[in-house]
């Protein structure tokens, strides 16, 4: 290729590369054209590598929410990533209506190592609790007289399409209303609750094994034992949304193992896909009653996505990881409960690497702003929460140093409370 061509394929290559964006333009943008769906921060980031982001200035933060576990594996991981690229040069998506190597062995893996008899792909955990909810209606047509009521907890989170904003409590979209009937909220941990609810509408009870957006809430071993043994004892279904607590993020491949029950169906997302969408919907038993037109999409197991998860799948199923995880689990609990004592915040919860640190008062978003001036990305679950969700590859010197930028936050806000008295 002589000069003259070189310049012009650069010349070329120059034009598809967007000009950088201004923060204070970002910001005018955000505000004009883009949907108020949650809120954001000032700053744009345009490369991620594994616990670390770096923004359009060149700062770089140690992030400790990875997109609220989504980035299963870190930002751009080596296998994600090399994955992506080979399977974007074969195929990226047939059609719904056609069969991909990647859809076939994907639900095949995760029917394997879940012991689920089916599973469908789907592109997000709201899409796959959605259709948890069709499946267990669909089975109570065909298994309990027509029951469709589904029982699910205070301060649950399924996610935002309106038939999972339905089973969550307290819904975020009241405006939304009305909501889809056939649902009850019972308080978490609460056993009587539970069997005061069940009646002979019932078909299902849909629960989080450790309640994400609650603030990081986990079942108690007793109770979740407790409603699987209701649920044999009346014949109705346990539906678990693992779309947080699934691949791994426990410290096992789903939480339910750690609990030692067994769901008739299963959500998962999130982590599954290590940043990209994909989401599935795993059913036992008779719960797999779905028929051809009920749960189609057109993006649903697409190669492209099939090929993220097997490559998540692959990595967190390594000999190890799952040790590795629980390991670097108890070196955060650790870290939070010596910093908690520190500062006299209050009780450090949670499993694997998904924690809670609560704040002696409502003082979490401002200790996410406060750790953001420290290069620190952290998650408010709620007023008086702080939720970690790290990498699953987190090292022990990423979670010594986020201590370390916490701990100059928690300094910040303490000064500025000071300067207001």
């Amino acid at each position: 290729m002589n000069l003259f061509n070189l310049r012009r394929q650069a010349a070329r290559a120059a034009e598809q590369v967007p000009a950088p964006v201004a923060m204070a333009e970002a910001e005018q943008l955000s505000r004009d054209r883009l949907m108020p769906a949650t809120e954001r921060a000032a700053q744009i980031f345009v490369r991620g590598q594994g616990s670390w982001l770096w923004d359009s200035e060149g700062r770089a933060y140690l992030d400790f929410t990875q997109g609220c576990a989504v980035n299963s594996l870190g930002h751009s991981p080596k296998a994600l990533v090399q994955a992506l690229n080979a399977q974007t040069q074969a195929l990226i998506n047939p059609g719904a209506g056609f069969h991909s190597r990647g859809l076939l062995k994907l639900v095949n893996q995760l029917c394997q190592h879940t012991g689920s008899d089916q599973a469908y792909l789907l592109n997000s955990g709201a899409e796959a609790c959605e259709g948890a909810i069709k499946l267990a209606r669909k089975w109570g047509q065909l298994h309990r007289n027509g029951a469709y009521h589904i029982i699910t907890a205070s301060q649950s989170c399924h996610g935002r399409t309106l038939g999972a904003l339905s089973a969550s409590d307290p819904s975020p979209c009241n405006r939304c209303e009305p909501g889809l009937p056939g649902f009850s909220k019972v308080p978490f941990n609460d056993l009587a609750a539970l069997h005061a609810a069940v009646d002979s509408s019932t078909v299902a009870i849909m629960l989080e094994p450790i309640q994400g957006e609650a603030g990081v809430i986990p079942a108690t071993q007793h109770y979740l034992k407790g409603v699987e043994r209701l649920c044999r004892e009346l014949g109705i279904l346990l539906i678990l949304d693992e779309v947080q607590t699934g691949i791994g993020r426990c410290g096992a491949l789903l939480a339910e193992t750690t609990y030692g029950v067994r769901a008739d169906i299963i959500t998962l997302g999130k982590g599954l896909g290590g940043g990209v969408p994909l989401a599935a919907l795993l059913a036992r038993g008779s719960a797999c009653c779905a028929e051809v037109g009920e749960l189609e999409g057109s993006h649903h197991g697409n190669a492209l996505m099939s090929a993220a998860g097997l490559a998540v799948l692959a990595t967190v199923l390594e000999p190890g990881f799952f040790e590795q995880v629980q390991a670097s689990g108890r070196h955060l609990r650790d870290g939070l409960s010596r910093l908690a004592g520190r500062y006299g915040q209050g009780e450090v919860r949670g499993q694997g690497l998904l924690w809670a640190l609560e704040l002696s008062d409502e003082l979490a978003p401002d200790v996410v702003k406060a750790a953001l001036q420290e290069g620190l990305l952290l998650n408010a679950a709620q007023p008086n929460v702080l939720r970690f969700s790290p990498a699953l590859t987190v090292s022990h010197g990423n979670i010594d140093e986020m201590l370390l930028r916490l701990a100059r936050a928690f300094a910040r806000v303490h000064t500025a409370q000071l300067s207001l008295r």
